[in-house]
């Protein structure tokens, strides 16, 4: 049975994370109390459910601690488990719940929003580093269902090379493991011809690779990335997110995702995004 645990901070999005799987076929649960989760997965496992995902959150902290000996536990009696943490900057969570006019799961004892959303934080530190981690904090709803179906629909026996190109002047990514920053590259947003285009874009494309630092730094990100990644697997990690930033997150960064991922591509489960593209004022 595939079993998808989704987790992470509130308000990042983790409804729609289980509206998607239970689009995609999975039987969902939502808000399971920790010490559920092993008679659950065999109840549901006993009764010929191939696809479940179930959500926790951070409610159980008495029991967080366990999670990890849980998902061994599943794994040695055949479950695929995955892991999937959403999260999401500070004052993206405390707009989205002045937005909704929601109070968050920990509002008591006189806490404050932002409190509120630290001590979430804190009691799922745990959990956040056992699987695939997903910063939500610039993304639409339809860009993140869309990267869900991404995650479901990858092998898990295999690591996955995630590149993604961000702008600096919009925060760095929280699910990154690795950061390269090419704002000291040329920039095409000051050419007013190139300035509305984007790193896909074969005019960008040609004036970037005729830059030797651009094509040196190139070469070196691509370098580095190869040479460890085999430390990453014989670790038995899942997941690498190598991200790479310019200032807007429009041209530069965007080049170069879209190039390391071109020639990781042959040999690695590689997964592409670019969080900025579309976003106004990028340079």
């Amino acid at each position: 049975m595939q079993l998808v645990l989704v987790s992470g901070l509130s308000g990042s999005g983790k409804s729609i994370a289980l509206n998607v799987l239970e689009d995609s076929g999975f039987f969902c649960i939502d808000n399971l109390p920790l010490p559920l989760l092993l008679p659950t997965a065999a109840y549901l496992a006993d009764n010929q459910c191939q696809l479940a995902a179930i959500s926790m959150d951070a409610r159980s902290s008495s029991n967080l601690d366990q999670i990890p000996q849980d998902i061994a536990a599943l794994r040695l009696k055949g479950f695929d488990v995955r892991i999937l943490f959403l999260e999401a900057k500070a004052d993206t969570l405390v707009k989205r719940f002045s937005e909704t006019r929601r109070r968050h799961p920990l509002s008591d004892e006189g806490r404050t929003l932002t409190e509120c959303i630290q001590l979430e934080h804190d009691r799922l530190e745990t959990v956040s580093n056992l699987g695939h981690r997903m910063d939500t904090s610039e993304l639409s709803p339809n860009t993140l269902r869309a990267w869900i179906k991404d995650f479901i629909a990858l092998d898990r026996s295999r690591l996955t090379l995630l590149f993604q190109s961000f702008g600096f002047k919009h925060g760095i990514p929280l699910d990154a493991d690795y950061v390269f920053d090419v704002r000291c590259l040329p920039n095409p947003h000051y050419d007013p011809l190139l300035r509305p285009l984007t790193g896909k874009d074969p005019e960008v494309i040609q004036f970037l690779q005729k830059d030797s630092a651009v094509q040196k730094m190139l070469g070196d990100i691509r370098l580095f990335v190869s040479d460890w990644l085999p430390c990453f697997i014989r670790d038995n990690r899942n997941y690498l997110t190598v991200a790479v930033g310019c200032t807007g997150g429009q041209h530069r960064s965007v080049y170069f995702t879209e190039s390391l991922a071109s020639q990781f591509q042959s040999e690695y489960q590689v997964l592409l995004r670019h969080r900025e593209l579309g976003i106004a004022g990028g340079e």
